[in-house]
């Protein structure tokens, strides 16, 4: 599914996953807005496994899809869901 309009995106990140930091920046500089939830909150990190199964930083949900790794990991799923190009 490729987003033709500006998708609804949620992170879930950590103060210290330079992952986190690294995916954050990149949408930013993309233009995307995103929601951002902390993982280091008993709470999130609970509701972040229940909705995806995993319990890992960055995780990364674009609609109905999912994403999580590293960022590097998750780029290329993110660029075709989102419908953009690689720019490197």
């Amino acid at each position: 599914m490729t987003y033709m309009s500006a998708p609804h995106i949620l992170i879930y990140t950590t103060p210290t996953c330079p992952d986190c930091h690294a995916l954050k920046r990149w949408l930013s500089e993309q233009g995307l807005s995103y929601e951002e939830r902390d993982l280091s909150e008993p709470d999130i990190a609970e509701e972040a496994k229940a909705r995806t199964g995993v319990r890992v930083a960055p995780i990364t949900i674009v609609g109905s899809e999912i994403f999580y790794g590293t960022f590097p990991r998750q780029k290329p799923g993110l660029l075709k869901v989102l419908g953009l190009n690689d720019e490197l």
